[in-house]
Order: C-alpha cells, then sequence, then structure tokens
C-alpha cells in the first residue's frame, strides 16, 4: 500500500496541533529587555520548564522564565501528545545498568505527574485513552524482516508486561486489526500545544514573569545571559531537551540531540484509534484526534545517521516514509496537511538527566522520546534539589 504514495513537498511547514483556538491564537510574550533580577530562573518554557516554574512558585519564589522561541515551540508543543508510564527504559532489560526498583518507581512517579496534570488542566485537556503498544509495523508484518522484527520485538514487550503485573502496573496483552502487543489501560493524551500553553497562562497568573524570544548565550552561577539582557538569580534551571548538548556542551557526553519528525493528515473517512498508538520500540507513534485526523510521527530509525542533528526542519526522505506509513495505518489514501519536526534530546541508557552543571544551576533533559510525563517529573526533583539538597531518584542520571 505504501508504495502509492506520493509525496506532496507543497505541503507548508506547519505543526498540527496548533490549529486549535488556544494555540493559534496565543498573543505572544515580549522578549527579555534589559538586566532583571530574581529568585529563579528557568531556562525553557515547554512542560518540563513550566513544571519547574510552578514547583518554585510554590515554594515563594519570584521567577523569570525565558525561552528561545514561542512558548512550546520546541518539542514541547511537537511530539506526539502521548502520556505513557515511566520512561524509555525497559523494564525487564538490565542492560543500561538501572536497578529494576528504579525503573518500577518511575513508571509509579509518572502516574503521580500525570495526576496533577490532570488536576491542573482537566479532562478537556488530559484526555485519559488506552495505550497501545504494537511489537511490529501498524496493520500487521509485510515481510520476512519485518515478521522477524514484530517477533524480537513482542517477546520483549512481554517480559516487560510481566514485570509491570508483578509491580500492580495495569496492561494488557493486545492483538487486534492494528497488529499485536500491549494495551496500557487509563493512560492519557493531550495536544501538546494546548498543554503548555494552558500552563503558562497559569504560572503568569500567578505571578511568574516569562519572556519568549529570549536566546540564551551563556549561563553561569547566578546569571543568565541573553541577547538582550541579563537575569541575575540565586537558582537557575535549565530545562531544554532538545540543543541542551549546545546550551550546555559540558553535557555532550551525556546527551546528544535527535530530530524527530511528524505529519498530520485531514479527517480520515472513519475511527482507526481510540487511543493514542506506538510501535515498533518507540520508532513510530500516532493518535487520531477527535475531528478524525491521524497525527503520526516516526521513521527515524530509517535515517538515523542524518537525524542525529540538531537541525529541526522536516525532511523529505523522511516524510515520505511517515507519508507512507500513514496510509498504511489509516487502510485509505491520506492527505496531508502539515508537516513538522522537533529536536530531543537522547542519552546512552535512555535515563533522563537531572544533573548539577555549576554551583546553584541544574539541568535536566535527554528524555529520550518519553519527555511528557518524565520532562516535569525531572524538573520538580531538581527544584527539590536545588531548594532542599533532596536526593535525585536512581532513575535519572544525577551526574555526568
Amino acid at each position: 500500500m505504501g508504495a502509492t504514495v506520493t509525496y506532496d513537498s507543497t505541503v507548508a511547514a506547519g505543526v498540527g496541533w496548533d490549529t486549535v483556538d488556544v494555540a493559534r491564537d496565543w498573543p505572544g510574550l515580549p522578549p527579555l529587555k534589559g538586566d532583571v533580577t530574581a529568585d529563579a530562573c528557568v531556562v525553557g518554557l515547554g512542560g518540563s520548564g513550566l513544571a519547574a516554574v510552578d514547583a518554585l512558585l510554590d515554594r515563594g519564589l519570584t521567577v523569570v522564565g525565558l525561552d528561545a522561541g514561542r512558548v512550546a515551540a520546541g518539542a514541547a508543543g511537537r511530539n506526539g501528545g502521548i502520556l505513557s508510564g515511566g520512561g524509555a527504559m525497559s523494564l525487564a532489560s538490565e542492560a543500561n545498568g538501572v536497578p529494576r526498583a528504579d525503573r518500577i518507581a518511575l513508571h509509579h512517579d509518572s502516574d503521580i505527574e500525570l495526576r496533577r496534570l490532570e488536576a491542573q488542566l482537566g479532562p478537556a485537556v488530559v484526555e485519559r485513552a488506552p495505550l497501545y503498544r504494537i511489537a511490529g509495523f501498524v496493520r500487521g508484518p509485510r515481510d520476512d524482516a519485518e515478521r522477524a522484527l514484530e517477533a524480537e520485538h513482542l517477546a520483549a514487550m512481554r517480559a516487560d508486561a510481566a514485570v509491570m503485573r508483578e509491580a500492580g502496573i495495569p496492561v494488557e496483552d493486545y492483538e487486534g486489526e492494528m497488529g499485536r502487543g500491549l494495551v496500557l489501560p487509563n493512560r492519557a493524551r493531550i495536544n501538546p500545544a494546548v498543554r503548555a500553553l494552558k500552563l503558562a497562562t497559569h504560572c503568569l497568573e500567578r505571578g511568574a514573569v516569562l519572556h519568549e524570544n529570549s536566546h540564551v548565550t551563556g549561563i553561569e552561577s547566578g546569571a543568565v545571559h541573553t541577547g538582550q539582557g541579563t537575569v541575575r538569580a540565586r537558582v537557575v534551571l535549565v530545562a531544554v531537551d532538545g540543543k541542551l548538548d549546545a546550551i550546555l556542551p559540558q553535557l555532550a557526553g551525556a546527551v546528544h540531540s535527535v530530530r524527530l519528525q511528524m505529519l498530520a493528515t485531514a479527517p480520515l473517512s472513519h475511527r482507526i484509534l481510540d487511543g493514542p498508538l506506538g510501535c515498533r520500540d518507540g520508532f513510530e507513534w500516532m493518535q487520531q484526534d477527535a475531528e478524525g485526523r491521524l497525527l503520526i510521527g516516526g521513521g527515524r530509525d530509517q535515517y538515523e545517521s542524518a537525524e542525529n542533528t540538531l537541525d529541526d526542519h522536516p525532511t523529505a526522505p523522511v516524510q515520505r516514509w511517515i507519508d507512507q506509513q500513514a496510509e498504511r495505518a489509516a487502510g485509505e489514501p491520506v492527505r496531508v496537511t502539515h508537516r513538522w519536526a522537533a529536536s530531543v534530546g537522547y542519552t546512552p541508557d535512555r535515563r533522563a538527566l537531572c544533573v548539577p552543571v555549576h554551583d546553584g544551576v541544574m539541568a535536566v533533559g535527554g528524555y529520550s522520546g518519553s519527555g511528557n510525563l518524565v520532562g516535569p517529573l525531572a524538573a520538580r526533583t531538581a527544584v527539590g534539589r536545588l531548594l532542599d539538597g533532596a536526593d535525585v531518584p536512581g532513575y535519572f542520571r544525577a551526574r555526568v
């Protein structure tokens, strides 16, 4: 089926999530101009950065937040909108050296973060839905290589499911029209742009001072410098997932930037999904929104060397591949309306970073494609470390 898809290069780059009113009509925030002083400064106004702002406000601190672009202009507003449990680490495999108890704890703690987000934003934004994890390509394997890949992933997924059941994490086997794998009931999905912009509004209403289009040029103990001015603050939290290795070169060995690409289609003729879906060990993901549009991403593994980059613009080869997967998932021809990409951070062992970089400066990132809940959890952990000297859980990397 995929061979019949013709890549339409005339579709303008644009983020499919931004078509809703709250994103399209966002009034914008002024850039930083001049020098200011606050108790705390947060760099990056995505899901993790805004969680940090919120946590710092809870402590009664004055907070200035900075973003190089618009709130949610990076991966926080361009991802698949899946609120899954845990991070990118396998529960059954011992390959990364993180104790299993820590990996299970991440699942439970990220579920607490989900309930917190749900309480903040309500069910209209955080929609409970089953999460499907498919072993191979959607709608079954096509050739011997894909069949072998499906078998390998399915065995690993069932091993993870056994650990989940022992830990009290709800999970069921799945075999249906979309393929074979697992389903995690009562997970959740979001429009990520809406999530971030509503959180930003919430932080502004609580007294935070937030600046867009304020590119950071340097970070040191007690100060964050931009081209337009400097924020002087007792504590600094850098919450930038993609391009974290460019902003803080000292982390280059611990995290690297990867480009993830997505597209959105016009509404399909019928509903194919009642919840978000990930397949092939997270290399492909999708969900169908209330209007029937398919929002789908992936293909990095097909062009891996090219996708290990700081560039965050969509490319024709990967977009062509996603076109084919969209039609395969839909079971019908699709019309693409939006194409976009984002830069995210990956770590060698898929363990997110929550690390000091200077006195009074912490950095979080490297969510390895699983940042919608792990990111805010890392940010709140970093706030506790900065203000209280609290320990960093073993499911985060606490030093580099």
